[in-house]
């Protein structure tokens, strides 16, 4: 199998790098051009669309993972234009090129299509309502894969981090370090995602690829930001990763003001996912743990 990775220096992309090798040759892409260790690898600018198709005509892959996209929650409130460039247009023109060639087009989604005023876990066919442009972007990119003609996987994920890079876990964790107290939001309700899941349960849909569809894959479980904290400080302190354990305080959306509103309720219903592939997805807070033992010390 030959596979084209977008967006192979972020936190999914990363391990996607270990999970998809076994599967045969993995071509790695990145807006720079260069990879976290310094190698070189192609260039991808999501932010010009237009040359992507070029690319995927010279790789000539048989699979293409995009693990690239606009992730700037609030940012992309005053930069609309830049977020749909990247999160809607360039996953329409992959998708076209995939279908030129008969490539499978693998592509990550979020839970923010959803405006979060569910009481259950959203499920794949649930109305979609997003807050904000990130979620409004994500969403146009979803319809233009699905709608391309192109072989596709979508898997729409949420509340990602890893043991590499920057994110909730490691920001957590630095701050613990610094502080003797951390405030934390207490009232939006998903489930934390380790990058390193949505990498080998990408591997694992690779292996037999089912139907083109859309799968929520997250692990499973919920709590809230305050709760992911709460874990984050109690096993990095039990691994021995913290000497003292800071108080974890709640607080309302409302003290921690952002630019884009983020949904309240934005868990997802796997059991799609689970059942198609055959797979058991762990739960939030055991996935931690795994994340939290392979950080370097």
């Amino acid at each position: 199998m030959r596979l084209l990775l977008l967006g192979a220096t972020g936190q999914v992309g990363h391990e996607l790098r270990r999970s998809l090798a076994p599967l045969g040759t993995v071509v790695c892409a990145a807006r720079s051009g260069q990879l976290a260790d310094g190698g070189a690898c192609e260039v991808a600018d999501f932010d010009q669309p237009q040359g992507l198709p070029a690319l995927v005509a010279r790789i000539a892959p048989d699979v293409v993972v995009n693990a690239a996209a606009y992730t700037a929650v609030d940012a992309a409130e005053n930069d609309r234009a830049a977020a749909f460039r990247a999160n809607a247009d360039a996953p329409q023109a992959l998708a076209d090129a995939c279908a030129k060639r008969g490539a499978l087009l693998v592509h990550y989604s979020t839970d923010y299509v959803f405006d979060g005023s569910g009481s259950r876990p959203y499920r794949e066919d649930d109305p979609t309502a997003p807050l904000g442009v990130y979620g409004a972007s994500k969403l146009a990119g979803e319809h233009a894969v699905r709608g391309s003609g192109a072989s596709h996987m979508v898997f729409r994920t949420a509340w990602v981090y890893a043991s590499h890079g920057r994110n909730f876990l490691r920001t957590m964790l630095r701050l613990a370090g610094e502080r003797d107290e951390l405030r934390v939001v207490a009232d939006q309700v998903g489930t934390p995602t380790p990058a390193a899941l949505i990498a080998d349960v990408t591997a694992a849909a690779l292996r037999a690829p089912p139907a083109s569809g859309l799968w929520h894959l997250t692990a499973r479980g919920h709590t809230t930001w305050h709760g992911f904290a709460a874990e984050i400080v109690r096993q990095a302190h039990a691994a021995g990763r913290l000497q003292r354990v800071p108080a974890v305080v709640p607080i309302t959306t409302a003290e921690f003001p952002t630019p884009a509103a983020r949904p309240a309720y934005s868990c997802l219903d796997v059991s799609r996912l689970q059942r198609d592939l055959d797979i058991a997805l762990p739960a939030w807070d055991d996935a931690l743990a795994s994340a939290v033992a392979a950080m370097p010390r």
